[in-house]
């Protein structure tokens, strides 16, 4: 099964081909403002890896937390290309993701992953983590920016896009948790983790003069 995956939900842009769970190519980019050259990424990896777009089977998302223009764009994406060829897509939390990287890279213990939620809050979430074993311990939440206090112990770390310890989810990341994964879903079913409500102000009625 060929995979691509696209990770928009940092400023570090990235895109990445597999198949059965080993990476054949990775491009990464890093914005400076919220323009994201998905296509030329995706250029990249195909040419990289030597495959053409009707080769391609699945494609995995990374859903947040974190840019939402970026991740809008990553859907955007993935649900037309469903329209145009039928493949199958999956959505993956980008936490997930950064766990799944930080236990490849051998970070290992309590790890508190934490993503810039604007409005002086942030994303955060707790993993335990081992060479034979991811487990989350603190379910994904929204918390005050003041809240972000070092980790008590010396085994605990706090890794993020924004933290002192840089660390960005990353599209082969994704890639390998989609391998063996069936939970496909259309594209209308790929939503941005967001947590919170959505509110839409109505503007006011034009007067006529």
């Amino acid at each position: 099964m060929i995979v691509l995956a696209l990770e928009f939900s940092s400023d570090r842009r990235s895109a990445a081909l597999a198949r059965g769970g080993s990476i054949l190519a990775e491009a990464v980019e890093q914005t400076t403002d919220r323009t994201t050259h998905a296509l030329r990424l995706v250029e990249q990896v195909l040419a990289a890896a030597k495959l053409s777009r009707e080769e391609i089977e699945v494609i995995a998302v990374g859903l947040g937390p974190g840019s939402y223009t970026g991740i809008r764009a990553a859907i955007a994406m993935a649900q037309g290309w469903q329209l145009a060829r039928r493949i199958k897509l999956l959505g993956i939390n980008s936490v997930e993701a950064m766990a799944a990287q930080a236990q490849a890279e051998k970070i290992f213990g309590r790890t508190h992953f934490a993503v810039d939620a604007q409005r002086g809050e942030f994303y955060l979430a707790g993993w335990e983590i081992s060479e034979g074993e991811r487990r989350e311990i603190l379910p994904l939440q929204i918390v005050p920016a003041a809240a972000m206090i070092s980790p008590k112990n010396a085994d605990e770390i706090c890794l993020g896009p924004e933290q002192e310890r840089k660390f960005f989810p990353t599209a082969a990341a994704l890639a390998r948790l989609a391998a063996g994964r069936q939970d496909f879903v259309q594209g209308c079913q790929l939503v941005p983790i967001y947590l919170r409500e959505t509110a839409f102000v109505k503007s006011p009625r034009w007067r006529q003069i």
